[in-house]
């Protein structure tokens, strides 16, 4: 099992982080695209591999966002209607979400076996999460499957303010 820890800067133009491990080794780069359209993330390992890139489909009545592993395979995170909670789908991602996946408490399983379990801290400034990876295997995908939810919910959260303030 390995542990991550993503810990956004509040103030970083473009989304530029780091994704630490569980010994305190930078184990991933998160590099965001700054006035870009539409907004990118590229996820690199330390040595500059690339990972994936996260990159929003435009035109859409609802958001979606795609994921492009450096392998080539993808997956799509899209929301859809519904008038009481935010709700999503990730399309082709070949894992169980099971949990409470909007607000950041879940696990991800393969054939009923769990392969990760991802928490949000609360009460943080920046936006904090626990990564447990089970499964090293998975580790790429569920890195980069947390990078896109939490841009869906910033991307959520900033279209609610912009609402309410008008």
């Amino acid at each position: 099992m390995v542990q991550y820890q993503i810990k956004q800067k509040f103030w970083s133009l473009g989304g530029k982080f780091k994704i630490m491990d569980n010994a305190g080794n930078l184990a991933y780069y998160v590099q965001g695209s700054f006035m870009k359209i539409p907004k990118q993330f590229t996820i690199t390992k330390p040595d500059g591999a690339q990972v994936s890139r996260i990159k929003k489909v435009l035109f859409q009545i609802f958001p979606k966002f795609d994921v492009t592993m450096a392998d080539g395979s993808a997956f799509r995170i899209a929301k859809k209607f519904s008038f009481i909670r935010p709700r999503y789908q990730i399309e082709h991602f070949g894992l169980e979400v099971q949990g409470n996946f909007w607000d950041m408490e879940f696990e991800l399983r393969h054939n009923s076996v769990p392969v990760a379990q991802i928490s949000q801290r609360w009460l943080k400034i920046n936006s904090t999460y626990d990564i447990d990876v089970f499964d090293d295997q998975y580790a790429d995908a569920v890195i980069s499957l947390v990078i896109a939810i939490d841009y869906v919910k910033a991307q959520q959260a900033r279209s609610n303010a912009s609402s309410s303030a008008s």
